[in-house]
Order: C-alpha cells, then sequence, then structure tokens
C-alpha cells in the first residue's frame, strides 16, 4: 500500500476504535456485559492497529505520521489505560465497581480515539502546539463533563482545578492559533531579503526587439462576456477574448519578438493574461497583486516577451482565474523551431469542460477531418481544465514527443496506453497517418474527441478505458543534465500538501501548504544562481497538480525513485495522494512568483504561495486571486 492507501486505512481503524470503546460504555451502561466485553476486546485490537499503521506511515515519511506520533496516539494510550483502570475490573474480573465510573471510563478511551479520526481530516499537518492544545482541551472537556456526571470528579476543588486547566488550554490553545508565524522561508540559507529590497518587479520587463532575425508579432485581445456556440449547436454564456473560446491562437518562430495588448470590456473583477509554463521576464508574467494590476473594464495592458521556448503552451486569466478560466479566458500559444519546414497536420487542441460536457476546442461532439494517409501529424493536447484529465490514442502506434513544451530523449513507441495529462500540462504525440482512421478520446466518452479518417468519414471508436496507464518517469531515455538528485544544493524547500480548518485571517476549511493558507504562506526566498531543490508532499485525498511560474522543473525523484526514462523538465506536475515528489531548478529568472496548485479552486482556497529572488520586491499589493 501508499502512503495515500495507508492513511484511509488508518483513519478507518480510528473510527472503529472509537465506535468500539463508545459502544462498549453503551453496552455495559444498558446492561449488557457480554457485548460490552466483546467490543472492549475490539477497542483494544484497533487501538493496537493504529500503532501498526502509525509505524507504517512513518516508513513513508514523516509527514504522514508525524501528528500521530507526536499527539493522537499518546491521547489514545492515555484513554486506554484510563479505560482499563476504571472500567477493566468491572467488565472482564470479578469486581463490581459502580457501572458510572466504568462506563466514564470507556468513554474517556472513545473521546481520545476520537481525536485520531477528527485531527487529520479537520487541522492536519502539522500537530502545531496550538493544535495540539485545542485537540486535548476538547478530549479533557468531554471527560470533565463525563466524570462529573459520573461523579468522579467531585464538587469541590479537583473539579474547579479540572474546569480551570481546561479552559486555560482553550484559551492558549485558542490564542496561539491566531498568532502568526514567519513569513520568509529561506530554505535552510540566511537571507538578505529585508535589507537588499532594491529592484522592483515593474523594472523586469520583456525587451523591445526581437532576436537573430526574428519579426515582431503583435496581438490584441478584448476580455469581454459573450454567448458562444460550440459545435453540437449548444450555446454557453462565456467570458472570451475577443468573443471567442478558445482566444485567439497566438503563434511565433523562435526569436520572434510577442506583443501582446489586452483589453478589458466588460469583466468586472479584472483580467490578466499570465503565460503558462513560458519562463517570461516577472513584469510579464501576469500575476494580479504580484507582477501588475489586474487589467479592469476599460483598461489595457502591454506584455512583451522574446519567444525562445520552442514548444506548445497556453495563456490564461490570473485574476479569479478558477472562474475566469472556467468560463472561458484562455486560448493557445505555440512557438516553432527557426527553420523548420511546416508540414503536415499540426493541431493545438485545448481541451475544456464547459458546463459538464467536454469540448476539444469548440467540438463537444466528435471532431472529424479528412487525413491523407502519410501525412505527418502532431496534436498538441492542452488541458484547460483544473483536473488531471487521461487520453488515448487509438488506431496507430505514436510517440509522445513533448512533455509541457519541452522534448523527451528518445521517445518510444506507444500503442494501447492511456496518458494521464495534468491541469495546465501539455503533451505532444507525434505519428505518420495510417490507411485506417485514428481517434484521440478523453476518458471513456466515446461522443467526443478528434477523428482523423482517410476518407472523412466518421469511424467507429474502440472503448480504451481498460488500457494501461504510462509512467512518465520510464519513458525515453535516461540523458546527463547540469544536474541531478546527487547535486549539491544552495536552498530546499519542504512543501507538505494538506486540508483543514484554519483560523488566521478568519475561520476556514482550507487548502494548506505546511499548515498555513495563503496569504499567511511563508515567501520562499532564493538568490540568483541558486541551485533549488523543492520537496512537494501530498498529505491528503485530492491530486495537486503543481506549477511554479517563471521556472522549469527537473523531476529528480517520485517516490524516492529517480526517474528511469528520459528527463523530466515539467511546468506542472500532479502529485497523486500520498505521493512525494523532489523536483530541482536553477534560479536564472530574477522576480517575485507564484507557486501554486493548478487544481484553481485549491489555489482559491489557499494553496499557493510565492517565490521571490533577493533583491526584487514588488508594488502591488492588491491580493492574488
Amino acid at each position: 500500500m501508499n502512503a495515500s492507501q495507508l492513511a484511509a486505512v488508518d483513519l478507518v481503524v480510528a473510527f472503529l476504535a472509537t465506535a468500539a470503546w463508545i459502544g462498549a460504555a453503551v453496552m455495559l451502561g444498558t446492561g449488557r456485559l457480554l457485548l460490552a466485553r466483546a467490543l472492549c476486546a475490539l477497542a483494544v485490537t484497533v487501538s493496537l492497529g493504529r500503532v501498526a499503521t502509525t509505524v507504517a506511515l512513518a516508513a513513508e515519511g514523516w509527514w504522514f505520521a508525524q501528528e500521530k506520533v507526536t499527539l493522537t496516539l499518546p491521547l489514545l494510550l492515555a484513554g486506554g489505560v484510563t479505560a482499563a483502570v476504571l472500567a477493566g475490573p468491572r467488565v472482564f474480573g470479578g469486581a463490581r465497581p459502580a457501572a458510572g465510573r466504568a462506563v466514564a471510563g470507556l468513554l474517556t478511551a472513545g473521546y481520545a480515539a476520537a481525536a485520531g479520526l477528527v485531527f487529520p481530516l479537520l487541522i492536519g499537518y502539522p500537530a502545531t502546539w496550538s493544535a495540539a492544545l485545542l485537540t486535548v482541551t476538547l478530549v479533557g472537556a468531554a471527560t470533565l463533563i463525563t466524570w462529573r456526571a459520573a461523579g468522579l470528579a467531585g464538587t469541590g476543588g479537583v473539579a474547579r482545578a479540572g474546569t480551570a486547566l481546561v479552559a486555560l488550554a482553550a484559551v492558549v490553545g485558542a490564542g496561539l492559533a491566531f498568532v502568526p508565524g514567519d513569513t520568509v522561508d529561506s530554505g535552510g540559507v540566511p537571507s538578505r531579503l529585508a535589507a537588499s529590497r532594491a529592484r522592483p518587479v515593474s523594472a523586469l520587463r520583456g525587451p523591445t526587439e526581437p532576436a537573430g532575425g526574428g519579426t515582431v508579432r503583435r496581438y490584441e485581445l478584448t476580455a469581454r462576456q459573450a454567448t458562444v456556440t460550440l459545435a453540437s449547436g449548444r450555446t454557453v454564456a462565456a467570458w472570451t477574448y475577443n468573443g471567442q473560446v478558445p482566444g485567439p491562437a497566438l503563434t511565433a518562430t523562435e526569436g520572434d519578438l510577442i506583443e501582446v495588448t489586452l483589453r478589458n470590456q466588460d469583466i468586472d473583477r479584472g483580467v490578466t493574461l499570465h503565460w503558462h509554463g513560458y519562463d517570461v521576464p516577472n513584469a510579464e508574467d501576469g500575476a494580479p497583486g504580484v507582477t501588475q494590476d489586474a487589467v479592469l473594464p476599460g483598461q489595457e495592458h502591454v506584455y512583451r516577451f522574446l519567444a525562445n521556448q520552442v514548444g506548445t503552451y497556453w495563456y490564461h486569466t490570473h485574476q479569479v482565474s478558477d472562474r475566469g478560466v472556467r468560463l472561458g479566458l484562455y486560448g493557445t500559444l505555440v512557438v516553432a523551431p527557426r527553420g523548420a519546414a511546416s508540414t503536415g497536420l499540426d493541431l493545438a487542441i485545448p481541451v475544456h469542460t464547459f458546463a459538464g460536457e467536454v469540448a476539444f476546442g469548440t467540438h463537444d461532439r466528435a471532431d472529424v477531418r479528412e487525413t491523407r494517409p502519410g501525412t505527418s501529424v502532431r496534436l498538441r493536447l492542452i488541458n484547460t481544465d483544473s483536473t488531471p484529465r487521461r487520453f488515448t490514442l487509438a488506431g496507430t502506434p505514436y510517440r509522445l514527443v513533448a512533455v509541457d513544451g519541452n522534448d523527451l530523449n528518445r521517445p518510444g513507441e506507444l500503442s494501447r496506453t492511456g496518458l494521464r495529462l495534468p491541469a495546465g500540462g501539455r503533451y505532444d504525440l507525434a505519428f505518420t497517418m495510417p490507411d485506417g482512421p485514428v481517434a484521440l478520446l478523453a476518458g471513456d466518452d466515446l461522443m467526443t474527441g478528434l477523428r482523423l479518417s482517410p476518407d472523412g468519414s466518421a469511424p467507429a471508436v474502440e472503448n480504451t478505458a481498460n488500457w494501461p496507464e504510462l509512467e512518465l518517469t520510464r519513458y525515453g531515455s535516461p540523458a546527463s543534465g547540469e544536474f541531478g538528485p546527487d547535486s549539491r544544493f544552495d536552498r530546499h524547500f519542504t512543501m507538505v500538501l494538506d486540508r483543514g480548518v484554519r483560523l488566521s485571517g478568519g475561520p476556514k476549511y482550507a487548502h494548506t501548504i505546511n499548515g498555513r493558507a495563503y496569504p499567511a504562506t511563508p515567501t520562499q526566498i532564493v538568490r540568483a544562481d541558486d541551485l533549488v531543490r523543492v520537496t512537494v508532499v501530498n498529505r491528503g485525498f485530492e491530486t495537486h497538480p503543481w506549477h511554479l511560474h517563471g521556472h522549469r522543473v527537473l523531476v529528480l525523484t517520485k517516490d524516492g525513485r529517480a526517474p528511469a526514462g528520459s528527463p523530466l523538465l515539467l511546468d506542472t506536475f500532479d502529485v497523486r495522494p500520498g505521493e512525494v515528489w523532489e523536483v530541482g531548478f536553477r534560479a536564472t529568472n530574477p522576480g517575485l512568483w507564484m507557486n501554486h496548485c493548478h487544481n484553481l479552486s485549491h489555489a482559491d482556497l489557499g494553496m499557493a504561495l510565492h517565490l521571490t529572488y533577493e533583491g526584487v520586491s514588488s508594488s502591488f499589493h492588491d491580493g492574488h486571486s
């Protein structure tokens, strides 16, 4: 079992322990001694099972077991000892102490066991002093009330002292929950950030001239609300660039200067343009409140950057991004190598969900295209949704030649294989058109997708739902690079992803990083030319597609194993429940950058932070969404 499965088992065991202890108390209180005895035996057994699951989780990494070792298991032990002392003689021995005393002991164990169930679901990582005190307070308060009802606490000084201790723990725990923590994470290296803020983000603009004989590619995009008609005839209310979804396809050749003027006609909360996966100069990144102000109705903003990365990319708003992207504020960006011949069929295919219906571009039903046998085909798949998407290509062998715009080393031939594409990610598939039809499917939906047919007819489609999934870290061939898992890194950041209630900034159930929710997450500090290692741990039960702006990261390890295939340079990578990824990058793009989950609703609920270079500051403080 992996860490996520172990964590699920641990929750089940915690639930069974809670139910067994409380059930034993109920049975004993109603005089059912044999049932009480059986439930006590079950409670002891499953409580010991929690020790086993904790040991197994600790073997997967301290992050998965921290609160269990430091808090919930000690509470469970204390509750079990209390139950043994107060209830053991009545349940298993010949003695007959008062039933209320025994019931109170069993309930105390039940309250302690419940902490092991409630803590990971409501509080999560890490077990801070405030969280521990509040948890102990709740268990203590429940125990005190039960003991008073059973007449064990009395009415004198002992009762008053117990009540005072519980109240004090509650006040201290609640107070600590509102105390702000460190605002910066320097990755284990002393930082001069406070003394060296000198260069504003607004000065980190793109060039004004193309390079190497390139040309200037000028585009104008106007954000406005519109009704969009999909290929099936269905209409959807959308937020658009230039009245269309996807927005206009932006293309360039390596060395060109891309200049885009963004105007906002009627999107009340504002818009921006973020160039997903493109390492633009910081001021061109389109992160509102970080690199610019949001473009409000009647305003405009000009972006300029050099087309120096070849491959498949996309753009989207980063203002109110969860809603804006979902409603249609996105489009494609493809940069071709200089001197490359334009031959064959080359399609950029943004795949998006409109009100529950999947569309390839604007095609919410099968898009059938006549394609001559022998034609060179390149399909550029772009997942514009906030969750992973599974693709299959039936009818021909093919190669996955690029991921996130970066070519793979000696990619092998694939067939009858599922491809899992993270939110925001891109896959380029290449093949030669065969004599028969080819079908590109998303998930197990046989009604949508792309059909390439030699005669232009709509072919029958095979169900591909049971095809095995490609493990990307074992695909292609290894190659040497600038650095690897054994390199000496200047900075090392760890991000533990989880979910829980947070009080700082107002009570909310948030997606968290190291126990914090944006904007309370500390800023990661790097220096120019640092070699940076980042460990990303998913303690939760949802997938988090991680996306660092302005940099491509090299996958160093996944669950402790280095990739056995092609080096993987990514800008978005799926961290599934229970997984631990280590990635690295060279800090060569000065600025203040967003670093966040690209499930945009998760980012909206707190799973975001900043990475900044020493010597860089921002004057934009309008917040970010």
